[in-house]
């Protein structure tokens, strides 16, 4: 054949597919220690989110007694014994800090240790995938049954599965909405049509979402939506715990009856009888024998089926378990393995995270129960008065964030002998009003100088004074005058 016909002949052949057809996962169950741990973490993670908005918390009279509470109407965020002020969003930044912080930290030791036990996608997968199992039976029937032909009893199980999917999906979005009102009211507006229309809107969004991440994309999540993979595999280290199969020991894989020749001709085999039960339990269908894979999620499931395999066999367990990849190649080496948890890296994220975290805190213990905001008249910047004397006007807002109605004088200091009035209160009283628990007060401030100053722009110090005597809180500003 010359090359021109073979040629000819080449392009005659249809290209196949770039990427190989994407294969429906059929998760099987598994029982074991991490297992258990995993049941763990989706009780408590899944009974904090549906239960904490119906904790109560007393904050007094006129206090909204649900514990976590984001008071949209009120723009204000409670936690427990903590309450929040929007200008107070900095401390939302340094928890969102801290919970980088921590995800490093996490890695460094046990690499995507949170996205097998923590992660909102895996704590609903497998949440889904239970409920899957008990409609439908565990991953043979499963398969069989989408196989096969679909009769009566295939669409029983198929609507009774989606139905119990839809049920748990609308209880999350139900649930994310009560952290928006007081959680036992909303629930009795909800379930009498009298909630507002955005309850429902959000209800009806998060349903959604949640039915179909859980139910149909799944393991499609982590593969190729979530970036934390990519990000996690350039941060890791040699020293990080990863879910790891001893390849020195499981290699050459063959079935336990080939083994039994095998070893009776004297030739090397490994532990591994290539049974597939550690894929066939895998969530996201990875085989861990293949070396590490942005696929894994670190769950540890398929340690747990590798062990029970191990012990039906009389072999030794932790053929795949958590290990560093330094102590794959020292094991395969014959030497004995070493831990560095601690390292560099370790201590670094754990500092900053003291650090972080004690700011923060320094910062919430130690914040004002009062808060002041001053704004200077634009048009005009002062006034002259039939005296000579320099008028200028001020907007003051006082934040009283105690929970009792307090009194606050207003003084201003920078200039001597200015006089402070407040329009609307009494002439020749002090500069004082009241604003009650919680809540914030406007006034306007007139500020004259008998004796303008020879300062175009002289700084103010503008302070709300409690009735211990003590400044509430503090504002800057400047005094106008026409002197240039």
């Amino acid at each position: 054949m010359t090359r021109v016909e073979a040629a000819a002949e080449l392009d005659e052949v249809e290209p196949g597919p770039l990427y190989e057809a994407a294969k429906k996962v059929y998760p099987r169950y598994v029982a074991g220690f991490y297992r258990q741990v995993k049941w763990a973490a989706l009780v408590a993670t899944l009974g904090v989110y549906y239960l904490l908005p119906f904790v109560r918390w007393d904050r007094g009279a006129y206090e909204p007694n649900q514990a976590v509470l984001v008071d949209i109407e009120r723009r204000r965020f409670f936690f427990f014994w903590i309450e929040l002020w929007p200008q107070e969003v900095y401390y939302f930044t340094g928890l969102l800090i801290l919970a980088a912080l921590f995800l490093f930290l996490m890695n460094a030791l046990a690499g995507r240790v949170w996205c097998g036990y923590l992660c909102p996608q895996t704590v609903w997968t497998d949440l889904f995938l239970a409920v899957e199992r008990l409609v439908e039976g565990d991953r043979r029937e499963r398969m069989m049954k989408d196989a096969g032909p679909h009769d009566a009893r295939w669409w029983r199980e198929k609507i009774a599965k989606h139905a119990l999917w839809l049920l748990i999906a609308w209880w999350t979005g139900g649930a994310w909405v009560l952290y928006f009102a007081d959680a036992p009211q909303l629930v009795w507006r909800l379930m009498t049509l009298q909630a507002p229309f955005v309850a429902y809107a959000s209800i009806g969004v998060l349903t959604f979402t949640t039915y179909f991440f859980a139910g149909f994309m799944r393991e499609q999540v982590c593969l190729y939506m979530c970036p934390w993979p990519r990000i996690q595999a350039a941060l890791t280290d040699e020293h990080a715990l990863n879910v790891a199969y001893h390849y020195d020991r499981g290699e050459p894989r063959m079935s336990l009856k080939k083994s039994k020749i095998a070893l009776a001709h004297g030739d090397k085999v490994g532990d591994c009888i290539d049974c597939t039960y550690c894929v066939e339990v895998c969530p996201t269908g990875v085989d861990i024998r293949g070396g590490p894979n942005l696929g894994c999620i670190q769950c540890g499931l398929c340690i747990d089926a590798c062990d029970a395999v191990m012990e039906r066999i009389g072999r030794p367990a932790r053929l795949i378990a958590y290990n560093t990849d330094i102590n794959i190649k020292r094991h395969a080496e014959g030497l004995p393995p070493v831990y560095r948890l601690v390292r560099p890296r370790t201590v670094l994220y754990g500092v900053v995270i003291a650090l972080v975290g004690s700011v923060m805190l320094y910062a919430l213990t130690s914040r004002p129960l009062a808060s002041i905001a001053v704004i200077h008249d634009r048009n005009p910047l002062f006034v002259r008065l039939a005296d000579g004397s320099i008028r200028n006007g001020y907007e003051i807002r006082i934040a009283n964030k105690a929970a009792r109605t307090r009194r606050f004088w207003v003084e201003i200091t920078g200039i001597d002998g200015l006089e402070v009035e407040i329009v609307g209160a009494a002439k020749g009283g002090a500069a004082s009003f009241e604003v009650g628990p919680d809540q914030t007060r406007e006034a306007r401030v007139l500020v004259t100088a008998p004796k303008p100053p020879s300062s175009y722009a002289t700084p103010l110090e503008i302070a709300a004074v409690g009735s211990d005597g003590k400044t509430a809180a503090l504002a800057k500003d400047f005094f106008r005058s026409a002197a240039q």
